[in-house]
């Protein structure tokens, strides 16, 4: 998996204390099928006041199993360090931000609790509209093909950030998707990248998509998610409502919410 054999040994050695969670490229791609490999491990604590401590504590426990943990920086609520041993190194960084989220955290087999795959790519999402990087429009892409829809995850995002709209996240992300040969190769992909021309035409796609679907959704439900019966999030069409499709609308919340499953889902 894309997850390196020594960044899987890190977390096994940090464990799966509840006080703090994986986020970022690592959890993202932390499934098998998954497209690249991660150069940091990005751990997120809901409290500011426990970025030190949380650093301090896995510090100790990285020190006991022979890592050496060089900081590279500190300043309230973010810490980076280089972790290596045996002449291999990731960065390791640990965060404060908002408990705010679509769905609770879970419990991933090595590697400790995580963001769920949806709110990893909301995310992704809010990243790449301050930011142009050339890693965050292949995850896009990724998140689109094996998370949910683009056009889903830019209706949701305001949700957690509330100045942005689904139409002014089409707009900032119009900027990226510029990709050359240069960018692809620099990244560290399980196969080979896609053409620079191949990329351009299926963001030009994908922004097209969420454009149509921001101008047909009912504004008052700008921020959501809609979740079927099984509480998976779907796109919804917009020739039958919600009930006729059978979906509801589902908000976030500090801590995230758990899908209420109904009868149907639970079977005989």
């Amino acid at each position: 998996m894309p997850v390196t054999p020594f960044q899987l040994g890190v977390l096994a050695t940090l464990g799966s204390r509840s006080d703090r969670y994986l986020a970022g490229g690592a959890a993202l791609h932390h499934a098998p099928d998954s497209l690249r490999f991660s150069d940091d491990l990005d751990f997120f604590h809901d409290a500011e006041a426990r970025v030190a401590a949380a650093f301090a504590a896995d510090r100790q426990l990285l020190d006991r199993a022979g890592y050496e943990v060089e900081l590279a920086f500190s300043q309230p609520g973010f810490i980076r360090a280089l972790v290596s041993r045996g002449g291999e190194a990731t960065r390791v960084d640990w965060s404060h931000d908002t408990a705010w989220r679509f769905f609770p955290l879970h419990l991933a087999s090595g590697g400790g609790w995580m963001l769920h795959p949806v709110d990893l790519a909301i995310n992704k999402v809010l990243a790449l509209a301050g930011r142009n990087e050339p890693r965050d429009v292949l995850d896009l892409l990724w998140c689109d093909e094996h998370v949910l829809k683009a056009e889903a995850l830019m209706w949701a995002a305001p949700g957690k950030d509330p100045g942005l709209s689904p139409l002014s996240l089409v707009e900032l992300l119009s900027r990226r998707g510029r990709l050359d040969a240069a960018d692809l190769a620099r990244l560290s992909l399980r196969e080979a990248p896609p053409t620079p021309a191949a990329v351009r035409e299926t963001w030009h796609t994908l922004l097209e998509r969420a454009t149509n679907f921001a101008r047909t959704r009912p504004a008052g439900e700008v921020g959501v998610l809609y979740l079927d019966s099984h509480g998976a999030a779907r796109v919804p069409t917009e020739e039958r409502t919600l009930t006729e499709q059978d979906l509801r609308i589902h908000r976030g919340a500090p801590g995230g919410v758990v899908p209420r499953i109904s009868d149907a889902a639970l079977g005989d």
